[in-house]
């Protein structure tokens, strides 16, 4: 256990192939959590649909075909949400198995604009409150943050795993 710790401190020294190896899967690591708060997410949005098309309902303030669309807009959404973790999975799954720094870089970016977004939640909160869309709890905010910088961290470890692995595989090829 103590070895997958330090093989995720991204500033840890890296001396031999299985501790690249291990740094390299740090990013496939940091997908997960992903998956996982995806999967928790949408398990939280099934459990609560009809408080959620209600809540779409209300906010696009309308009756009719207008209520139906926002909801069924709603449901896209759930779905969506799905579908994208089930994406993230293929995408931890071939980082575990073989890590590639275009995948750790692609998420590095989209965890970068997860934390722009966070960050910036609590400035929507005030133009959400005078036009009646619901607010995201502070908690959320901090929670979602935290996870956000969490898995930045794994993907820079992951990275440098990355790199020392593809060194130590070049000098090997010499």
């Amino acid at each position: 256990m103590s070895a997958w710790l330090n093989a995720m401190n991204p500033a840890a020294p890296i001396g031999n192939e299985a501790e690249a190896q291990r740094a390299a899967r740090s990013s496939a690591v940091s997908i997960f959590i992903g998956v996982a708060v995806a999967a928790v997410s949408s398990a939280w949005s099934f459990m609560n649909i009809d408080e959620i098309t209600a809540a779409a309902s209300a906010a696009a303030a309308q009756t009719g075909a207008a209520a139906d669309a926002a909801q069924a807009g709603a449901q896209v959404g759930l779905w969506l949400g799905v579908g994208l973790g089930v994406i993230q999975l293929i995408f931890a799954l071939v980082q575990w198995r073989d890590p590639k720094k275009f995948i750790a870089i692609l998420f590095l970016v989209l965890i970068a604009l997860g934390i722009v977004s966070t960050l910036a939640a609590p400035l929507m909160a005030g133009m959400a409150a005078t036009t009646g869309a619901p607010v995201t709890p502070m908690w959320q905010i901090v929670l979602s943050f935290v996870i956000l910088v969490v898995q930045a961290v794994l993907h820079v470890a992951g990275l440098r795993g990355i790199k020392r692995l593809d060194e130590m595989q070049m000098a090997a090829a010499r």
